[in-house]
């Protein structure tokens, strides 16, 4: 049997590299042979990718500054099609799958035009620039969720398969929602990589404002940035409130599955975990979204009823703080929303995905490799 060989192609940030990285663990566990195509930020997060090899090529991302600033992205990412001729020469892969951001374009394009089998992977609930770009000249299109505002033409080579996730996020969502029998609330906040500051001036005030009863009834974890640790640190120490904090937690999606409530953005990634493991959350939409893609994740969760979106105008102490207040006293919402939320998951995204791209992977001769059991 001719080995199937999927050329993955990411962009470096943890959002394009989470669910690429699910999908490798799944196509591996299958047999075929996997391989990274990406931009030098990858090397942040893709020392563990199960993938034989890493590649990077040029790219850019052609929008905002000067005519000039555009310009030179474009040529960038023209350079980076020509080096992505080259590579997809040598390795001629069996199927080209990119999962979003500027860098996968080169791949996806050298693919198209090279004729390999393509798919392209939106995590949003909304297309992003560069995968508009690319959606006419793929195979297949996987999304996460129906698209919101998708063009008629692309609808027809449409599946939705899910946002695929890591096997830590699918150990953790093994995890029953924890109850309440000592009777604290475990809040867990995280801002993504765009959006931390702002957790870090609202949340701590909120807890401040409580009143004492409530104040001994809270645990707090939360990612912040390092520079501001001391004063979220200083705060919840004034509070009286014990709060683990850091710049990054590598097992996040454990915290996840032992917090009652997740104050967090609305990021792909984070919105998917959140209904994978089952936990019931506030988001707040970052408002300079490019494509108002996180508005467009959160409302998915909200229409599960596990979610409640807060515009980020209206997220203040005053706000956050009666909320809290609110759910420590009722906390028996926060199981119905955890139920909502488990309900909206789609747990085997990545195994959906796998067969989508197995579906369409060029073989020479024999079929692709068989899904093997769990």
């Amino acid at each position: 049997m001719s080995e199937v060989l999927a050329l993955i192609a990411a962009g470096g940030t943890g959002g394009h590299l989470f669910p690429a990285e699910a999908l490798a663990h799944a196509l591996t566990a299958r047999g075929a042979a996997v391989e990274l195509v990406t931009d030098e930020r990858a090397q942040r997060y893709g020392g563990s990718f199960p993938a034989r090899a890493m590649h990077t090529i040029r790219s850019a991302t052609p929008r905002g500054g000067s005519h000039f600033a555009r310009a030179s992205a474009i040529a960038q990412l023209g350079l980076g099609t020509l080096e992505a001729l080259k590579l997809l020469r040598r390795l001629k892969p069996s199927v080209v799958v990119g999962f979003g951001g500027y860098p996968t374009a080169p791949p996806l394009t050298a693919a198209a035009f090279l004729r390999i089998p393509t798919v392209l992977h939106e995590a949003n609930g909304v297309m992003g620039r560069a995968n508009r770009f690319l959606a006419s000249r793929v195979d297949k299109i996987a999304a996460s969720a129906p698209l919101q505002g998708a063009d008629a033409r692309w609808r027809e080579k449409t599946i939705v398969t899910g946002n695929p996730v890591r096997p830590n996020v699918v150990a953790a969502a093994s995890e029953p929602y924890p109850d309440f029998a000592d009777g604290r609330l475990r809040l867990l906040i995280t801002g993504g990589s765009q959006g931390a500051r702002i957790m870090a001036d609202i949340v701590p005030a909120a807890v401040e404002a409580l009143p004492q009863d409530f104040r001994r009834r809270i645990e707090i974890v939360q990612q912040t940035r390092q520079e501001d640790i001391p004063r979220v640190q200083e705060a919840y120490a004034r509070a009286g409130v014990p709060a683990e904090i850091a710049p990054f937690f590598g097992d996040l999606p454990q915290r996840i599955a032992r917090a009652h409530l997740v104050v967090a953005r609305s990021g792909a990634s984070t919105v998917t975990e959140l209904a994978v493991i089952g936990r019931p959350s506030i988001l707040v939409p970052l408002p300079h979204a490019l494509d108002q893609d996180q508005a467009a994740n959160a409302a998915l969760l909200a229409q599960s009823g596990s979610a409640e979106v807060v515009r980020q105008e209206n997220f203040t102490p005053e706000f956050l703080s009666a909320r809290l207040a609110q759910l420590i006293a009722s906390p028996e919402q926060l199981t119905a929303r955890a139920k909502a939320a488990k309900s909206a998951g789609i747990a085997d995204a990545a195994e959906r995905l796998a067969d989508l791209v197995l579906g369409v992977a060029k073989t020479e001769s024999a079929p692709a490799p068989e899904r093997r059991p769990a």
